[in-house]
């Protein structure tokens, strides 16, 4: 039924809306309820806006769904959209949908995107503040003096082989922003660090106020062990080095979180007193936050975020970091910013072809491409590059290489056999983690292996696989777990805990008691190597941990991982997805996989609805 034949109430009732999710149809209603001319296109383009924004999209792009089906996240068919002039003429005469910068409670750009207002407002807030930056001037530094400094931080740059680190301090110099994209073992904290000292030395102040976050607790602590590891052989005089922080802190904390509220203490009227920030795993950071840091910043402010573009986008709505880093802007700059880089490196980047963008974003955008963890002869990086091309035929050819023992692929077998399949997985993965008494080297093998899953339900989610994964180290005597809680248990934090200094995505480890106490704690790493005891009635909201989803892995490394792919093939099964997961390992990767989900799930990509890449543009 054309959904433009059918009254609301008559649509309503029909059973596709209700294979939307109840708050998007309520919403729906209530737009319908408060406009002058209410009518089905308002409520359709309501609830579909809505329900979009669950989905990680920031808003509903009429042109691309106008006159076609549209299928929810479970390629169920929702409804067949009316045609795009019909619809944006109920839309715009219903008194509640307005045109960019009116007060309204939907608005409609003049490229036929439906937002919610919040929405647009955080969109056009972010490209107003990195175009902004953007535009900053080329700093009064003689060469010679930038050409040393950046030299001592980057000696290759001596070679005639151009240097992407050196690149991206010369782009850290002469804009207020400065993205750093590359993946697992491209160096982003160590260029990060010697883009520190370069700015510090450059600007003799002496007073520089830096602050370094990430959007997770765990993504934070793993900033801070790179960036002190990275200051014991940066060449940095004394005085330099103490000026960069050996702590770092989740946005939340640095924004000041609010208990029960979606704002925060430090804002547009009470800005953060930082003069450079520093964000690592910024691919991780949605559109709403990242929108809330830049306005809590002071215009003079430099930005460094670090990432990688290919990862997974943010669970919540918004591809931030892969709408600044779009292919036209990555290593493709200005013929002004060449020509200035070419005045201080003894290469030169004459081969490419100068950008034209006019916000001069492109200018702040460095991607590295030399991987120090997966060499040219590497199978993780091998079959990682396959993923990201999106060529399942490679990546498949690959898996099936044996001169490529490190990456492994085998059918995935029906879940009554799942168990001894992935048992000697599983048992060699855990055991020497089980069977230490030592507590630090306990937390050091839990990153030995782990289990990545794509679901969270179903056979072959995370909830599932973990009581197949218990019920393994158990029959073979690794574990006795004759209660919920139980001595080697690994913990996964789910939840921020501001007064315990628990954040979402810490992991700790279930151990008995102190001696002469009765009972058992929860041990998790503290600073400087210390570790916290905490008792597990008080530990926030958590999971077993031997088994993540894939989202949750982010920013976590291990020596081997097991990647358990669902049965069917789904909307979520992206080769983004599949790329983080593949990165997530050191040294081996198995995939358990059909070979139909696997080949469908390269093949597709994350597609989120934005108007931000084109604002940068």
């Amino acid at each position: 039924m054309s959904f433009l034949r059918a009254s609301t109430a008559e649509y309503e009732g029909n059973t596709a809306v209700d294979l939307l999710p109840e708050i998007s149809v309520q919403f729906g209603r209530f737009i319908n309820s408060l406009a002058a001319r209410p009518s089905d296109g308002l409520f359709l383009g309501a609830a579909l806006t809505s329900y979009m924004t669950t989905q990680g999209h920031i808003c509903l792009d009429l042109t691309e769904v106008a006159g076609n089906p549209f299928y929810n996240d479970h390629d169920e068919l929702i409804c067949h959209c009316p045609s795009l002039d019909p619809w944006k003429k109920d839309l715009l005469d219903s008194g509640v949908v307005g045109r960019a910068g009116d007060y309204t409670p939907l608005i409609l750009d003049g490229n036929n995107r439906l937002y919610l207002y919040r929405y647009w407002q955080y969109e056009t807030s972010l490209a107003f503040n990195i175009t902004q930056r953007a535009k900053g001037d080329f700093p009064p530094y003689e060469i010679e003096t930038v050409r040393s400094t950046i030299e001592k931080y980057f000696p290759s740059v001596a070679s005639r082989e151009a240097d992407w680190q050196a690149v991206a301090a010369f782009a850290a110099l002469v804009k207020k922003l400065c993205v750093i994209s590359g993946g697992p073992g491209t160096g982003k904290t160590t260029t990060v660090c010697r883009i520190l000292g370069t700015l510090l030395e450059l600007d003799r102040a002496g007073s520089a106020r830096i602050a370094l976050a990430a959007p997770t607790g765990k993504a934070a602590a793993r900033l801070e062990q790179s960036v002190k590891a990275t200051l014991e052989t940066l060449p940095a005089p004394p005085e330099i080095k103490d000026l960069i922080p050996r702590e770092a802190c989740t946005i939340h904390r640095l924004l000041g979180a609010r208990s029960s509220s979606a704002y925060f203490v430090h804002d547009k009227s009470n800005p953060l007193d930082v003069d450079i920030l520093v964000v690592d795993e910024a691919s991780m950071v949605d559109l709403p936050l990242m929108a809330k840091l830049f306005e809590a910043l002071r215009p003079e402010t430099r930005v460094l975020l670090l990432g990688d573009k290919d990862q997974l986008a943010s669970v919540e709505a918004g591809a931030v970091l892969g709408d600044i880093c779009t292919e036209a802007d990555v290593n493709n700059f200005s013929a002004r910013f060449i020509d200035a880089l070419n005045q201080i490196f003894s290469w030169s980047l004459e081969g490419l072809e100068p950008a034209t963008s006019a916000t001069g974003v492109q200018d702040c955008v460095v991607q590295l491409t030399k991987n120090y963890r997966f060499g040219q002869d590497s199978a993780i990086g091998a079959l990682a590059s396959a993923v990201n091309a999106g060529d399942p035929e490679m990546a498949l050819a690959i898996l099936s290489d044996p001169d490529y023992p490190d990456v492994t692929w085998s059918p995935l077998p029906p879940f009554p056999s799942l168990a001894s399949s992935l048992s000697g997985s599983i048992v060699e993965g855990y055991r020497i983690f089980l069977e230490g008494k030592d507590l630090a080297e306990k937390f050091l093998h839990l990153d030995d292996y782990r289990i990545l899953c794509a679901l969270r339900h179903g056979p072959y989610g995370i909830e599932s696989l973990n009581r197949v994964v218990e019920r393994v180290l158990e029959h073979h005597g690794l574990i006795v777990a004759l209660r919920e809680i139980y001595p080697g248990l690994p913990l996964l934090v789910t939840r921020n805990d501001y007064d315990l200094g628990l954040f979402n995505g810490d992991v700790g480890i279930v151990v008995p008691a102190s001696t002469g106490t009765r009972g058992l704690s929860a041990a998790f790493p503290g600073p400087e190597g210390s570790v916290r005891f905490i008792h597990p009635s008080r530990v926030p909201a958590y999971e077993v941990g031997y088994c993540m989803t894939i989202h949750k892995a982010q920013g976590s490394e291990f020596n081997a991982v097991s990647i358990v792919l669902p049965h069917t093939d789904a909307p979520i099964l992206t080769r983004e997805l599949l790329y983080t997961a593949i990165t997530r390992a050191r040294k081996k990767v198995h995939i358990w996989a059909t070979e139909e989900v696997l080949t469908k799930m390269i093949s597709r990509r994350i597609r989120r609805s934005s108007g931000l890449r084109e604002a940068l543009s």
